[in-house]
């Protein structure tokens, strides 16, 4: 009995699904809206993210060291600081290498090589390029730098505070974007999702001359609202599968446009390669959205 009345509620979201076309219609097109908007955030998410990622990892911190000092105390220091659970890397450059790097850069300044090689030694230190893992943590590293005594007495110079109101800005900047961005999603999540609630409800409601006569012939509140249910996740799914085919050709479009403007950052490739955990996200939200929606509106006829 029980596996009877799944299949005649199944069949009845199926028929119901079919049978009013223009209002599933109605309801398919406003929850892909939904959709498509869940899936542009996804995408806006993803390429805020890949910037941010981009705009840390050009930030550093620079050690310069005294042409003096010890190569092996030198080396011994950044195997400490790779220790640090706040250090993402830290890169060595050789005194022989710094010279050649301060050369290429100057490589058009023909007085600034020629007293370098007046100078005939080399008159460059080694240097520690040290990246944090958050942007905020690189005050703690130049205070451990700072207070290493003895070993840090070869230390010419950390370039920290003179950039640490750059620094100092951009963790603000990060901050600040993850809030807004996390904030404007949750705005546009909750406006889509009335939206399409309010698109089931009106569907619903002009069925409420068959509730009520399913009520008047014993039918039990669980058996009523099935159907509309079933309907529901159906609406979903076949919003989501609309959602998923015109993404594919939207990311492709603004694929030369995200490039541009977010750090060569590629949305058709995101999408494509993404593409099961998208299709996971749309489908699951569609079809709860869907049964959600038609579980609620159908309570107000129920009177449960």
């Amino acid at each position: 009995m029980f596996w009877l009345n799944i299949k005649r509620v199944l069949r009845a979201g199926f028929v119901g699904f079919w049978r009013n076309g223009s209002v599933s219609l109605s309801s398919v097109l406003i929850m892909t809206v939904t959709l498509f908007v869940l899936g542009s955030i996804i995408f806006v998410g993803a390429m805020l993210r890949t910037s941010l990622e981009q705009i840390q990892a050009k930030v550093d911190v620079n050690v310069y060291f005294v042409p003096e000092a010890d190569e092996e105390a030198i080396l011994g220091l950044a195997d400490t600081l790779r220790s640090l659970p706040e250090v993402a890397s830290v890169e060595y450059v050789s005194r022989d290498q710094a010279l050649e790097n301060f050369k290429n850069r100057h490589e058009n300044d023909e007085v600034t090589l020629q007293a370098l090689d007046e100078l005939g030694d080399n008159p460059l230190g080694a240097i520690l390029n040290i990246r944090a893992r958050e942007t905020s943590q690189y005050e703690g590293i130049a205070t451990f730098l700072g207070s290493q005594g003895d070993q840090g007495s070869f230390i010419d110079k950390v370039n920290y505070y003179q950039n640490r109101a750059a620094i100092d800005a951009l963790t603000r900047i990060i901050a600040g974007a993850t809030t807004v961005g996390f904030g404007a999603t949750l705005a546009l999540v909750f406006i889509s999702i009335v939206i399409a609630f309010n698109t089931i409800r009106l569907a619903i409601y002009i069925s409420r001359d068959e509730i009520s006569v399913m009520r008047l012939v014993g039918a039990s509140n669980k058996y009523i609202r099935g159907p509309f249910v079933v309907s529901g996740i159906m609406y979903g799914i076949v919003s989501a599968l609309a959602t998923l085919v015109l993404l594919y050709p939207a990311t492709y479009w603004v694929a030369s446009i995200t490039r541009t403007f977010f750090s060569g950052f590629d949305v058709w490739s995101y999408y494509l390669s993404n593409f099961a955990y998208i299709t996971l996200v749309i489908v699951g939200t569609g079809a709860l959205l869907g049964a959600t929606g038609s579980f609620l509106a159908v309570r107000k006829y129920l009177k449960v």
